[in-house]
């Protein structure tokens, strides 16, 4: 059914939850994955127009994501590996369009009313503004910490 899913990454445990459940979907259907990952710090948003370098938040991001792309294909997955830079919504919708992708899949945090109303939902914002379907997978119940990093790639 599927033939090119667009799977945004964070770096939390948010990504395992995705990632397990696109996996068995992207087999399934024999779809290939394209992981993206958004920086959107200072230095990301702002790179192009001061002509600043990747920072080094930005170097953990795109060794995160080879890393879990190289794990996904060992596993016979086709991946590829987009790091963008910028407006989360605006890069992950332009990246479906440009890629082709026929599915964005997301893990989800599970906030409820106050932190969405506070902090924003990207999940949210992309499902309002794409017209490719957007499949949401809420991440388990906390076990301990919220972020990956140091953790083997999701």
């Amino acid at each position: 059914m599927y033939k090119r899913i667009l799977v945004p990454l964070e770096n939390t445990v948010t990504d395992r939850a995705i990632l397990d459940h696109v996996s068995q979907l992207a087999r399934h259907d024999n779809a290939s994955l394209v992981l993206i990952h958004v920086a959107d710090g200072f230095a990301a948003r702002n790179m192009q127009q001061l002509k600043l370098r990747e920072s080094e938040e930005m170097k953990k991001d795109r060794e995160y994501l080879e890393a879990t792309a190289a794990r996904l294909s060992g596993e016979g997955l086709q991946v590829d590996a987009v790091l963008a830079s910028g407006d989360p919504t605006a890069e992950i919708t332009a990246a479906a369009d440009r890629e082709g992708c026929d599915l964005i899949a997301m893990g989800t945090h599970g906030h409820r009313w106050l932190k969405d109303f506070l902090f924003g939902s990207v999940a949210e914002e992309v499902r309002h503004r794409t017209l490719v379907p957007v499949l949401m997978v809420r991440q388990p119940p906390s076990t301990g910490s919220s972020t990956a990093s140091g953790a083997t790639p999701a």
